[in-house]
């Protein structure tokens, strides 16, 4: 699996593109973001039970359409500063493609996700749309997801600590420094691993790992 995502490495720097920069509002000051002007990328895997308990607009009814059993599923690629991240960064939106799309079909549940993630966070990464979400699908073939937390499992309630150790133990060079665990009213809301800008391997991202939930214990539910 890593070698999926070695292979990135001449398709980052071959979707390379300049292009308009636009300003980003982070912790109360601006931030600017310039397409391929990033430190490093936060692969987000949301647990599809938690968001599709939700309701209103918002929601997703093909990520959420009974029967699919979908457990941790991609949320996005998110290129990432240090301090902060960019966020809408091309004032030109190249639309994705046809092809485009397939790819990024294999990877994310619905294809309004893959939308949304392309404009708001695909545009900072100075990729094409079709590259960008090879990427997305390099990165998350480089995550094992642990065998206690598929899409398949029982209800139950973890630590959150326990959530990061079975995915350190399930993924080689993986530490708690480079991930987070994020939780909401409860549930588990999603896994973040940071990924170097040239998706090799795990990074540090200390800012990320500030954000782990401070529940003693969050739900996770069967998926649907």
């Amino acid at each position: 699996m890593r070698g999926c995502a070695a292979g990135l490495a001449g398709l980052l720097l071959a979707g390379l593109a300049a292009a308009p920069v636009t300003a980003q509002d982070y912790g109360g000051f601006a931030r600017h973001g310039a397409p391929g002007d990033f430190d490093f990328y936060v692969l987000a895997l949301s647990w599809s039970p938690t968001y599709c308990a939700g309701s209103g607009a918002r929601r997703d009814d093909v990520q959420c359409a009974p029967g699919r059993g979908l457990g941790f599923v991609v949320h996005g690629l998110w290129p990432q500063y240090a301090s902060g991240y960019p966020q809408n960064c091309s004032a030109v939106n190249r639309a994705p493609t046809r092809q485009a799309m397939e790819v990024a079909g294999q990877v994310y549940p619905s294809e309004g996700l893959a939308r949304y993630e392309w404009r708001k966070h695909g545009t900072c990464s100075g990729l094409d749309p079709a590259a960008y979400f090879a990427a997305a699908r390099a990165a998350r073939l480089a995550v094992t997801i642990p065998d206690g937390l598929k899409g398949g499992s029982p209800p139950q309630s973890l630590a959150p600590i326990e959530i990061a150790r079975q995915f350190v133990a399930a993924n080689r060079g993986l530490r708690p420094d480079m991930m987070a665990v994020t939780c909401t009213r409860g549930q588990l809301q999603e896994v973040r691993i940071c990924f170097g800008k040239d998706l090799r391997g795990f990074t540090p991202c200390p800012e990320v790992a500030r954000g782990n939930c401070r529940a003693p214990e969050v739900s996770l539910d069967a998926a649907r």
